[in-house]
């Protein structure tokens, strides 16, 4: 009798929506849904939804006659990683101080929890299945978030770089400029220029009487997405200033590649374009050329894939699920 494949569930925990997936080695996606988040409202007013939608891609699996073996999660620190502690990620205000694992542990204590913050989790789908899986000698990458927020993983000399509480990759926290739009709490922040929520804040600084701070980040997208004038110049500004971001990753940690997630997938270079002239600006010429910035070659799965790494970076779950999606394994 042949043996049941076995799977993870996934949560990938965003500011704007929480997507809950089933799946496999080397990113195999077997099933998907998503609620809201509701960033705002207090954790345990969501808590029972985020349980009622995981029991439902455990129903599912049961039914198709699969085996989950690991909860894994991808989520935006500042957080404690082992513990699974969030501490006060800025995207998520109403899930501040949150034992999420401990919770999570509860709610489902046949399964082992595993927690990422979601720009580690990120770097690492793309190093092992996406942008990296064939490049051959590839040692360092960075990768990030640019969702909501912005945030960053950092893949060095192979291995994910946590540092010594957990808070490695918080670029988003870095002051670019003395005045601008405010992200992670701080004005003129690199989070405060690009990402989900600083786009639309910049985009309320520079056209005030098409744009509002409260403008669905959707609608600003789509005027991206339509090639609409002022909608570019706000991308190319922001674009620009993550270039600026870029030469400080560039020149400090010498990577050889930075993959985008997220709208970085969706716009590509209406906002890349001007972060690569940026980046060739500001940053030390042989570094830039041993550096390719480039959209997650997951595309819009990243995220789905990513939920699933803090259980497939445990090596015995691994173990596993390994070679039932014909993909090998790169530690």
């Amino acid at each position: 009798m042949r043996a049941a494949t076995r799977s993870i569930i996934g949560l990938d925990i965003g500011g704007t929506k929480i997507a809950c997936v089933e799946g496999g080695w080397g990113g195999r996606i077997y099933q998907r849904s998503e609620i809201p988040t509701f960033a705002e409202r207090p954790f345990e007013r969501t808590f029972p939804a985020l349980i009622e939608v995981v029991e439902q891609r455990l129903s599912e699996a049961r039914a198709a006659g699969r085996e989950v073996v690991a909860l894994s999660v991808a989520v935006g620190g500042p957080l404690r990683i082992r513990e699974g502690f969030l501490l006060n990620p800025p995207h998520l205000p109403g899930w501040h101080n949150i034992h999420l694992k401990r919770r999570l542990v509860e709610g489902f204590p046949e399964l082992p929890v595993y927690v990422e913050h979601d720009g580690n989790a990120g770097a690492l789908a793309e190093f092992r299945f996406g942008a990296g899986k064939n490049r051959r000698g590839l040692r360092h990458l960075i990768f990030l978030t640019f969702g909501t927020g912005l945030g960053a993983g950092f893949v060095l000399n192979g291995k994910i770089l946590h540092g010594a509480s957990d808070t490695a990759g918080e670029v988003g926290h870095w002051r670019l400029a003395a005045e601008g739009p405010e992200g992670f709490g701080k004005r003129g922040s690199w989070e405060g220029f690009a990402s989900g929520t600083g786009l639309v804040q910049l985009a309320s600084l520079r056209f005030p009487q098409r744009w509002q701070p409260d403008t669905p980040i959707r609608e600003l997208v789509e005027a991206m997405l339509a090639d609409d004038d002022e909608a570019l110049a706000v991308a190319m500004e922001a674009g620009a200033r993550m270039g600026e971001g870029l030469a400080l990753l560039v020149d400090a940690l010498n990577p050889q590649l930075i993959v985008f997630g997220s709208l970085g997938v969706v716009l590509g270079d209406r906002v890349l374009r001007s972060a690569r002239q940026a980046l060739a600006r500001e940053a030390l010429p042989q570094a830039v050329a041993a550096c390719d910035i480039v959209p997650a070659a997951l595309g819009t799965r990243i995220g789905d894939v990513a939920s699933l790494m803090a259980a497939l970076s445990e090596p015995s779950i691994a173990r596993l699920v390994k070679g039932q999606a014909g993909d090998d394994f790169k530690p």
